[in-house]
């Protein structure tokens, strides 16, 4: 792990797979879809849900797509891998409504997410959401979990006319804040959106890996949110360091 630079008096933290357990909750929503396209291979829709999100998704936050047609080009995807080869808008609109009501069933923030948060806000620190995630659904998300209250601001893509990795939308947080990038540390899952935007906006990243793979070089990583206060000398609820 690199070293730690001087500690930040504010902290970004992105939402989803870093506080909310958003590879659970897309799982359930895409197996939900399956079923209604008679997809047989879980593997291969997972692996292609990701691909077509990053490349449609991405579209979106740059502008060259509308959010409805980033949603139906994801769910054409997965049912011509199902073998459908003509899905009308409408059936697309459907099917991705039933996707996002499963993905919300199966909401779920991950086990250090409650008691990191409190305890950070505990000793002063401000904080902030900054994601790329949908406005709308990214508030539901968090008053759903019950994490509204630990944050001073919470910063979208799609109402802050930029998207990670783009330095503005970190910019725009930090002034949200009242604080400098360079006083600012994000905590994200992304190497690329969260770890080089980061950088590029004078924010020091730090890297969530709960799969436990080799840290990324000249990164600061780690495997569970209960070590960020552990690496700020934060008192954890229980009172351990």
């Amino acid at each position: 792990m690199p070293n730690t630079p001087a500690p930040p008096t504010a902290l970004c933290f992105d939402l989803d797979d870093t506080l909310i357990d958003d590879v659970a909750a897309s799982s359930a929503g895409l197996r939900t879809v399956m079923e209604r396209l008679g997809h047989p291979d879980f593997g291969a829709a997972r692996a292609l849900w990701d691909t077509q999100t990053e490349i449609s998704f991405g579209a979106y936050l740059r502008g060259h797509l509308s959010l409805e047609e980033q949603r139906r080009e994801r769910i054409r995807a997965l049912a011509v891998q199902a073998g459908h080869n003509n899905v009308a808008d409408q059936h697309c609109d459907e099917l991705y409504r039933l996707y996002l009501d499963t993905h919300r069933s199966a909401w779920q923030v991950y086990p250090d997410t409650h008691s990191t948060l409190a305890a950070l806000r505990q000793a002063g620190y401000r904080l902030a959401v900054l994601t790329n995630g949908i406005e709308a659904l990214q508030h539901a998300k968090l008053q759903a979990m019950e994490l509204t209250g630990y944050f001073h601001t919470v910063v979208c893509a799609d109402s802050a006319g930029a998207g990670k990795p783009d330095p503005r939308i970190f910019h725009h947080t930090a002034q949200r804040l009242g604080v400098d990038p360079t006083d600012c540390w994000h905590v994200g899952d992304q190497v690329q959106a969260d770890g080089v935007g980061a950088i590029a906006a004078r924010m020091h990243p730090v890297i969530i890996d709960r799969s436990g793979r080799a840290p990324f070089e000249g990164i600061t990583t780690i495997t569970d949110l209960g070590s960020l206060p552990r690496m700020l000398g934060v008192p954890t609820p229980s009172g351990t360091l």
